[in-house]
């Protein structure tokens, strides 16, 4: 059985700073692809960031591209999100995923995620 837990999140003034951590449970954690999505209210989960299984390819939502970093270590079973510039708009809950272990390529699509955390709230105030 597979779980993700967040951690991390928090209230920070516009242009701070927070690090999401995303610790998994479970064997070959190296195997899967993770990628952190988001929900806002009112709003349906968009994706975030994503990292292969090795950690040697990342991509990014264009709206974060240059403030945000992903980047895991396999050794600890955790993946991380480095959020840097926060904007208010970048308020919402923030839902680790994880694909199945035979996909070790990222994805930007919910769908193919398999896992999922129960969501960490990030609040950045104007």
């Amino acid at each position: 059985q597979v779980q993700l837990v967040e951690s991390g999140g928090g209230l920070v003034q516009a242009g701070g700073s927070l690090r999401l951590s995303c610790a998994a449970s479970g064997r070959t954690f190296s195997a899967s692809a993770m990628a952190w999505f988001r929900q806002a209210p009112g709003k349906e989960r968009e994706f975030v960031a994503a990292i292969s299984g090795l950690g040697i390819s990342t991509r990014y939502d264009d709206s974060v591209k240059g403030r945000f970093t992903i980047s895991r270590d396999n050794a600890k079973n955790t993946v991380y999100l480095r959020m840097n510039k926060l904007k208010p708009e970048d308020t919402a809950v923030y839902y680790c995923a994880r694909r199945g272990e035979k996909y070790s390529t990222s994805s930007s699509i919910s769908g193919e995620y398999d896992y999922w955390g129960q969501g960490t709230q990030v609040t950045v105030s104007s």
